[in-house]
């Protein structure tokens, strides 16, 4: 599951807040939207994600830290590089391929590791 997900309801559920509870208190936010930023179906803006570490205490940098989703403009410098990964990408997620697949297939191949030793 996502990291960050994660922390934000271990920090939620600290607090002892509802979801709905901890909508209201964000602001301008469904519990819905919570729910899914919980289940990591969705990633919350930096916006949101500064309020979210206001209520629940915690610094912003601390969470942005915990997310794992690319910058925006990582992926089109990304996709300008090599313009058949946005087609590679539907394509895993048209058979329902996982992020852990992904991950462990990566991993399998030391995809990443010649970035990480320097």
């Amino acid at each position: 599951m996502n990291m960050l997900a994660e922390r934000i309801r271990e920090l939620r559920d600290k607090k002892d807040l509802s979801l709905r509870e901890f909508a209201r208190k964000l602001g301008d936010v469904s519990a819905a939207h919570i729910s899914d930023i919980e289940n990591g179906r969705r990633n919350p803006s930096d916006d949101l994600l500064r309020k979210i570490a206001l209520v629940l205490g915690v610094s912003f940098e601390e969470l942005k830290e915990l997310g794992n989703r690319l910058p925006v403009e990582q992926w089109k410098k990304a996709m300008r590089r090599d313009p058949e990964l946005g087609f590679a990408l539907r394509k895993l997620a048209d058979k329902n391929v996982s992020s852990e697949e992904i991950l462990r297939w990566a991993e399998k191949r030391g995809v990443g590791e010649e970035k990480e030793k320097k």
